[in-house]
């Protein structure tokens, strides 16, 4: 049973058919269907504090965390596909992240009110 205090974030997949979410208690990475079925459940010692999830165009799932890593998980919400950027990079306390497909970009929101760009090819 999924519990209202424990999500922190949702985004839906391009194809409407899954729900991404992000729980605090503990951390993870919930993947729905849409009659809210539990999917897959997505642990990592590199994903403490979830707090920023973002569904590309292309249904690609970027998550941050208080670890202070952008991951992108798989689909399925089972798998760690990248470690995108970590602390060597810049990411402190991340908030937010998101992908802009007019510049090939992943944008990072921190708790400082800085953001980071991080060119994609």
């Amino acid at each position: 049973m999924l519990l209202c205090f424990a999500v922190e974030q949702c985004a839906v997949s391009p194809t409407g058919d899954r729900l991404y979410i992000t729980s605090w208690n503990p951390y993870k990475l919930l993947t729905l269907a849409r009659d809210g079925t539990l999917l897959a459940t997505y642990t990592d010692p590199a994903l403490v504090y979830p707090r920023g999830l973002h569904v590309t165009p292309a249904g690609q799932v970027l998550v941050c965390g208080w670890s202070n890593t952008v991951l992108q998980v798989d689909r399925e919400g089972q798998s760690k596909l990248a470690n995108l950027a970590t602390q060597k990079d810049g990411v402190m306390w991340p908030h937010s992240v998101c992908y802009s497909s007019i510049t090939s970009s992943i944008i990072v929101g921190q708790l400082d009110d800085t953001i980071l760009v991080f060119r994609v090819e």
